[in-house]
């Protein structure tokens, strides 16, 4: 007999980079998890440490397809998030989003539970205002090679929405702003892990335009403890919510951070700016203050230092 005390909770996604670290914080909270990745991006690696908890469970299984389950709480994070990994296969990213969501809110729908989505703040596309609020409708290019993800995402928060008015759903909807952290994919094409990577094995650090274009960069744990509270808030919470943080650097300034930290003899290379890539972001989070309580603790320097860790051991350095 389930304990009434401890939830079952779902976590599509599960096995990738921010979905492993929650995982493993609703564990530590003493809740049921099911994690469900089909390993495209997630990586067994990432939840090995899991496995042995009695009270953690993996499948493999794509969320394009329909998937019965008996759960209390939905946490919707499955889809490729790094531009390398969901430009590879743009037709996929886009039904991830969209027949994935459709999947997941009929799951929630059928069982009245409430479901999160981790949405993105490429919503915005390239943006006109500055920092990004939630009531921006964003600048957002629907054919180029980053609509994929970003109108996926669009087309996802429309479905959240619509079936919260349409079948009084109880949704919570975040937007993700850059994270960073252990377990990021060393390989993903983030500008934070390929600068380390490229720091630590002495190769000279890729930037892209003059460097001069800004990021927020908010370090995984601070990002888990946002879905968390978000996920607890009142049912006429719906978001969304902007999460990330409101610190901006040039992408110039993390490369020579990274320098420093990881003691590199690496020089600063210069490359044409990607198509579509925006100029600027940088999160609004007065939404996330007023009603979560929730703002960044670590600053990046912190972050990095064990991020840089992290990627020391994966390389074995």
């Amino acid at each position: 007999m389930k304990n009434p005390l401890r939830k079952r909770i779902l976590v599509t996604g599960g096995a990738g980079f921010l979905g492993s670290h929650l995982c493993e914080r609703l564990l530590n909270e003493g809740n049921d998890v099911i994690c469900v990745d089909n390993f495209y991006t997630g990586d067994k690696s990432n939840i090995k440490h899991l496995i042995g908890n009695p009270y953690f469970e993996v499948i493999r299984h794509d969320i394009c397809f329909p998937l019965y389950v008996e759960v209390d709480e939905i946490y919707n994070l499955a889809c490729p998030a790094s531009p390398i990994h969901y430009q590879f296969d743009p037709v996929q990213t886009t039904k991830t989003s969209v027949h994935g969501s459709i999947n997941m809110l009929g799951l929630a729908k059928r069982l009245r539970i409430k479901i999160f989505q981790a949405s993105t703040s490429e919503v915005y596309g390239d943006p006109t205002e500055h920092p990004q609020r939630e009531t921006y409708w964003g600048n957002v290019n629907p054919i180029g090679l980053r609509a994929c993800y970003d109108e996926g995402k669009r087309c996802a928060e429309t479905l959240f929405f619509d079936y919260h008015r349409q079948h009084r759903l109880n949704i919570k909807v975040a937007r993700i702003f850059n994270t960073y952290g252990p377990r990021m994919h060393p390989n993903d094409g983030r500008v934070v892990s390929n600068f380390i990577i490229q720091a630590l094995k002495g190769e000279d650090i890729t930037v892209y335009g003059d460097g001069m274009q800004t990021r927020s960069f908010c370090y995984v744990d601070d990002m888990i403890e946002g879905f968390i509270r978000l996920m607890n808030t009142p049912d006429e919470i719906t978001g969304p919510i902007n999460l990330g943080n409101p610190t901006e650097f040039t992408i110039l300034d993390l490369a020579r951070l990274t320098i420093e930290l990881t003691g590199s003899r690496s020089k600063i290379v210069f490359h044409p700016l990607p198509k579509d890539d925006p100029r600027q972001r940088r999160p609004d989070i007065s939404l996330a203050k007023e009603i979560l309580g929730w703002q960044p603790k670590v600053p990046l320097k912190d972050g990095l230092v064990e991020t840089i860790s992290y990627f020391k051991q994966l390389l074995k350095l």
